[in-house]
């Protein structure tokens, strides 16, 4: 018997990067070259970037660490630009660890640093460092003297995308520093915005997976921002190149973005525990799902969340998500429990989820009691059995998405019923092919029909698709991802288009029972399709509720040359 031969493991590529950003203001950019996946797991084309800043004005302020993983690089890196026994303040946008990773470290060379950051913040610290440390509780409004003209102003921006973010504004020099917000994955050696083209997919896919879920605290932190005493010339975020050649314009697609996802008549709630567990993933998984069927949502922590604020937003909301906290005599977690089903009403929708922490509080004890006052399920609860992975997090993001389209079919019915019979009637002479989309990205597989195909260019060939913002699919179509379109044949459809039509429970298999072959890309090819054409994703146009997609063609071929295309005519 002949062994195997294993493939030896590539190390990721680690780097880092500095430069002058401002009047004695230094980046410290931790470059992780390789990185494909992140926090919900959603995936990443182009590896992305940790950045932490450092101040040297009269007293010295370093703003956020960086991610574990660098550890020796960026401690090094630190000590080569300032002693460390001279760092006054060290200020902690958020907690999260790919920012707060070598807190412990940082400190342990400086202990005489005042550790700045938000109420919540700071009591997050004492349970990831479990050591005293000084400290300074500030909020909006809250201002530090560095000496020299640095006043740095702080703005409180609770779930951007932590309950204990804050963004830090230094008046002098213009530069507003905002850890997540306004940050995309994205990692080359540009230090600035200058090529907006190259880095708006990954901008718009950042906010799609992390602030659209939020829109309601994205729009309360750019009214803040407005009240800010001076111009944001630079935006000194977390991830990804800087913000400056086109910083108001990125902001202001926040403004446009997050203004269309709160427009909804109902929103929906997501509570979760931030440091338990994965509540919070698996939380952002299923806000996700909802955001894209432009239901506005709003996500709280039970850990640190106001019950006045807990009753006021379940009762404005139509559909509640709750991840199971630990069973706990927190008193702020039980209160806030209390006040959920104390404010919940009938016709309200509902959905639990495990945390996967090391004791949930049951999910059916909870279920019957929100039963017992009338809400009904949006979708099954998810139980976690093992340690969350892909096919996991598709789950909740399949399952926000339910819980969207249950409280869009009202707003949906109205506004078919809008349309001018005329001009509906005119529209339905257009007739279109038949097709089906499969796409598969690791463990992950999805597939949808669809009818708005066209051939968009010959020199290369490419074609558009316009795929519904709230399909499974969409988001197996980002820039860079490859698929398959199958075309059906005439007479030789219906089995295949009755499949691929129902509505399929969160999770399922929509390939049971199909017969496939796989692509040379990974996609299902379906036997049964008169022809097959592989693409890969070049870009992406946000057109209301669809986005349409643009590919290349990479290959192809048809199984009977004789056979038509299926058509579709309304």
């Amino acid at each position: 018997m002949v062994a195997t031969p294993t493939k030896p493991k590539v190390a990721p590529r680690l780097t880092l990067q500095t430069a002058e950003i401002g009047p004695a203001t230094t980046v410290i950019r931790s470059l992780d070259w390789d990185r494909d996946r992140f926090d919900i797991e959603f995936g990443l084309q182009n590896g992305t970037t940790y950045n932490s800043y450092l101040i040297q004005a009269e007293k010295t302020a370093l703003v956020d660490t960086s991610h574990a993983k660098f550890r020796q690089l960026y401690l090094d890196c630190l000590e080569g630009l300032v002693d460390p026994k001279t760092i006054d303040y060290l200020i902690i946008s958020h907690t999260e660890p790919d920012h707060s990773g070598l807190v412990k470290e940082v400190l342990a060379m400086a202990p005489q640093a005042v550790v700045v950051g938000s109420k919540i913040a700071l009591q997050f610290l004492d349970n990831l460092i479990h050591q005293p440390f000084e400290r300074l509780q500030v909020k909006s409004g809250s201002t530090l003297d560095l000496g020299g003209d640095r006043i740095l102003e702080f703005i409180s921006a609770p779930n951007l995308h932590w309950p204990d973010t804050i963004l830090t504004y230094d008046r002098q020099p213009g530069i507003l520093y905002t850890c997540d917000v306004f940050g995309m994955h994205y990692c080359s050696d540009a230090i600035f915005d200058e090529h907006l083209a190259d880095i708006a997919p990954d901008y718009r896919f950042y906010y799609e997976c992390l602030m659209a879920p939020n829109a309601r605290a994205v729009m309360m932190a750019l009214k803040k921002m407005d009240q800010l005493d001076g111009e944001v010339l630079t935006v000194a975020n977390g991830h990804g190149p800087l913000l400056r050649h086109n910083a108001n314009e990125l902001i202001g697609r926040y403004r446009k973005w997050s203004t269309n996802q709160t427009k909804g008549e109902k929103s929906a709630v997501v509570f979760y525990v931030s440091d338990y567990g994965y509540s919070d993933r698996l939380s952002q998984a299923i806000a996700k799902g909802v955001a894209k069927t432009d239901i506005a949502v709003e996500m709280f922590d039970l850990k640190s969340a106001d019950p006045q604020e807990v009753h006021e937003v379940v009762t404005r909301s139509s559909g509640v998500v709750i991840g199971m906290p630990p069973i706990t005599d927190d008193p702020v977690i039980t209160k806030n429990l209390g006040t959920i089903v104390a404010s919940a009403k009938d016709k309200q929708i509902v959905g639990l989820f495990e945390s996967y922490g090391d004791d949930d509080e049951p999910i059916d004890t909870l279920q019957t009691q929100l039963r017992n006052v009338g809400l009904r399920n949006a979708f099954p609860p998810i139980r976690v059995k093992e340690t969350p992975d892909e096919n996991l997090y598709k789950l909740c993001e399949e399952s926000g998405v339910d819980m969207g389209q249950t409280l869009a079919r009202s707003r949906n019915i109205k506004q078919l019923k809008s349309i001018d019979s005329d001009l509906d009637k005119a529209l339905g002479r257009i007739s279109a092919g038949l097709y089906i989309i499969t796409a598969q990205k690791g463990d992950l597989k999805s597939a949808m029909l669809a009818s708005w195909v066209a051939q968009a260019s010959f020199e290369p060939p490419g074609i558009t698709i316009a795929v519904a913002k709230d399909r499974a699919i969409e988001s197996l179509m980002q820039v860079d991802d490859t698929f398959v379109l199958n075309v059906l044949e005439e007479g030789n459809y219906y089995h295949l288009m009755k499949q691929f039509l129902r509505r399929f429970k969160p999770g399922a298999d929509r390939f049971a029972g199909v017969e496939t072959r796989t692509a040379e890309n990974g996609s299902p090819i379906l036997l049964d399709a008169l022809a097959y054409i592989e693409c890969k994703v070049v870009s992406r146009v946000d057109c209301s509720g669809h986005w349409i997609v643009y590919s290349n063609v990479l290959g192809g071929r048809v199984s009977n040359e004789d056979a038509l295309t299926a058509v579709r005519r309304r």
